[in-house]
């Protein structure tokens, strides 16, 4: 049995672990706030966008954007994995990350090629060590998201899918559902899908889209105002999908910490129970001793 020393030390340890892991608790409950009520205030942009790009998607028109138009057969992709840069978040990267290698197992089976753009610096790492192609990254985003930040690392996949070199753009990200559950999900973005599945994990079919035809009056005409709004919505989804997954780490790491600190707890009372174990066996000892030394005399 360890002696009294060795077991003051590790409770001593296990207390300065647990002022840390409060410490950051606290500090994740006060940015999850903030997180999610930017996350609550652009879900309604993204879904009214989904919707209008998806009515655009069946409208009889002279222009078809490239955004609009399947492409057959699939022979490359592009996949955008959005990550956290820190960890301390429980499960919450190895989730979405094992759902990317499942989906990037099952392209390599088809000889479907994927080219990777990765957001954040846990995925980074991660493709990385894969040896996945990774065109373009963004890592360091803070706790507020910047769009013209992101912008930049996904514009690499949208000019290839604009130049033929690849024929769907897909993103990897996780949806938060509430405090407690975060959900990791796969996002076909382009071509624009007929159906979506909103932030709650409904999955929506806009209302008369597939049993009308739609036609509009373009002004100016229809390849420059179609060709703002599809990078508009494309801005739109990946921003939402980068402030789901912020609003979600704060919440993951919330709750692990404050498992690790109920760990840490429990740990301390235990240690402090054989403290006064191994403290009770000295005494005795000691006092037999004594006792046996004056029976002696």
């Amino acid at each position: 049995m360890a002696g009294s020393k060795e077991i003051r030390n590790k409770i001593k340890s296990v207390q300065s672990t647990r002022k840390i892991t409060k410490a950051m608790e606290m500090v994740a409950a006060s940015k999850m706030k903030k997180a999610q009520d930017r996350m609550r205030a652009a879900r309604p942009y993204v879904d009214r966008a989904f919707a209008i790009a998806m009515h655009i998607a069946k409208a009889n028109t002279e222009y078809k954007h490239p955004f609009l138009v399947k492409r057959e057969p699939v022979k490359r992709v592009g996949a955008i994995v959005i990550t956290t840069d820190k960890g301390l978040c429980g499960g919450l990267n190895t989730n979405v990350l094992r759902l990317t290698t499942q989906r990037f197992r099952e392209w390599r089976a088809n000889n479907v090629e994927v080219d990777f753009v990765a957001i954040g610096n846990k995925g980074l790492g991660f493709l990385n060590r894969m040896g996945a192609n990774v065109v373009s990254s963004v890592v360091q985003l803070g706790d507020r998201p910047r769009l013209e930040r992101l912008i930049g690392a996904v514009k690499v996949l949208m000019d290839e899918y604009l130049d033929g070199r690849i024929e769907e753009i897909h993103i990897f990200s996780t949806t938060f559902v509430n405090t407690m559950k975060q959900d990791p999900r796969q996002i076909r973005i382009v071509p624009i899908p007929e159906e979506y599945r909103t932030a709650t994990g409904e999955l929506r079919t806009e209302p008369g889209i597939s049993d009308h035809a739609w036609d509009y009056i373009y002004e100016p005409d229809a390849r420059e105002l179609l060709d703002g709004m599809m990078r508009r919505y494309l801005e739109a989804v990946i921003f939402q999908m980068v402030n789901e997954n912020m609003a979600s780490e704060q919440s993951a790491r919330m709750v692990a910490m404050k498992s690790a600190s109920d760990n840490a707890g429990k740990i301390i009372s235990e240690l402090q129970l054989i403290y006064n174990k191994t403290r009770q066996a000295a005494i005795t000892k000691e006092l037999s001793e004594i006792v046996g030394g004056a029976a002696a005399v």
